[in-house]
Formats: structure tokens, C-alpha cells, sequence
């Protein structure tokens, strides 16, 4: 995997989608089993944001290897690229979780 923009993105976007996709599809869920739909969506969402980083990132050990090969060959640019694509993941998981509580604020405020 080359050092790309598009990468970036790409990781970005699916920690982003998983988050949001897994939150919609519980939310979905909840309504068919008459639990909150709400409450559920922002509980599921706090509970996939590691999972959706190990997705973006297309598994751990490729990231593992890839920093393993950075340490003990002196790979330092090996190391900055995979940092980078974690933070972008973070980043991505983090924004998603976010989307999910504006999304329970709204439904809140609408339903007092």
C-alpha cells in the first residue's frame, strides 16, 4: 500500500461508514424489537469505533507488520504512514460517532 491521498480517504470514509451503517441498521433493529431506537444507535456506535478503525485499516496485522518492519529495519517512513492512516481512522470513527449523537440530540429536541 502506497503513501496516497486516496488511502487516506478511503480510510477515513469507512471508519466513517462503519460507525454510521452499524448505528442506522441497530437503530432499525430496535424499532422491529420495540426498544428505543434512539439510545440503541448511540450505544452501538460507542461500542464499533475500535472495531471500525481495524476495519479502515483492512485488518491489524497488515498494520502490525507494517511497524514491525519500520522498527527493526529502520523503516521510519514505514511507521509515519501507518500513524498517519490510525489517526485518519481515529479521526473518521470519531466523526461518525459524533454524526450518531447529532442525530440523538435532533431526535431529542423534536420529541420534548
Amino acid at each position: 500500500m502506497s503513501f496516497l491521498p486516496s488511502n487516506i480517504i478511503y480510510n477515513f470514509l469507512i471508519s466513517f461508514g462503519v460507525i454510521v451503517g452499524a448505528s442506522l441498521l441497530a437503530g432499525i433493529g430496535a424499532l422491529i424489537n420495540d426498544h428505543p431506537p434512539l439510545k440503541t444507535m448511540f450505544n452501538i456506535a460507542g461500542s464499533v469505533k475500535i472495531w471500525a478503525v481495524a476495519v479502515a485499516l483492512g485488518g491489524t496485522f497488515s498494520s502490525f507488520e507494517a511497524i514491525e518492519k519500520g522498527i527493526f529495519k529502520g523503516e521510519i517512513k514505514s511507521i509515519i504512514k501507518q500513524a498517519v492512516y490510525v489517526v485518519v481512522a481515529v479521526l473518521g470513527a470519531n466523526m461518525g460517532y459524533g454524526f450518531i449523537r447529532l442525530i440523538q440530540k435532533c431526535g431529542e429536541s423534536i420529541i420534548k
